[in-house]
């Protein structure tokens, strides 16, 4: 069961995971050796999976971020799931979803014409549908 200063910690940790425990500690009122104490708690209870970095994909030249609703083109999925296998470099995520669509990929693209080549293969293993981001606010 977590209590108000787990969920502080899974807070700040969420905002900067690269801070120290002697920080963190001071952050929500605990000593460093406390906070530390209850950050491997958390991580042996499997509540934190791991630690990670958010990364600028405009700055690596991907400019186009998409989301793809895909409606596969029978009940076996294999043939599209191995397509996604291999199209890693441009996919960050593949949702298994209920509702109208099977799938929904969230996507980048260094360009409309990879967008492009993407898509054309794509829909040799699924159906789509294609919403472009504008703004992340």
């Amino acid at each position: 069961m977590l209590d108000n200063t787990d969920l502080f910690i899974l807070k700040v940790l969420s905002e900067n995971s690269r801070i120290t425990m002697k920080e963190l500690g001071q952050k929500v009122h605990l000593t460093g050796q406390a906070a530390s104490t209850r950050v491997a708690r958390l991580e042996d209870n499997g509540i934190i999976e791991g630690y990670t970095i958010k990364v600028n994909d405009v700055k690596l030249g991907y400019y186009i971020h998409a989301f793809i609703n895909i409606f596969t083109k029978s009940t076996y999925h294999e043939p599209y799931l191995t397509f996604i296998r291999t199209q890693e470099n441009y996919i960050l995520n593949n949702y298994k979803i209920s509702g109208d669509s099977c799938y929904i990929l969230e996507c980048k693209f260094p360009s409309n014409e990879q967008l492009d080549e993407f898509l054309v293969s794509l829909n040799q293993h699924a159906n789509y549908k294609l919403s472009i981001v504008i703004k992340k606010d």
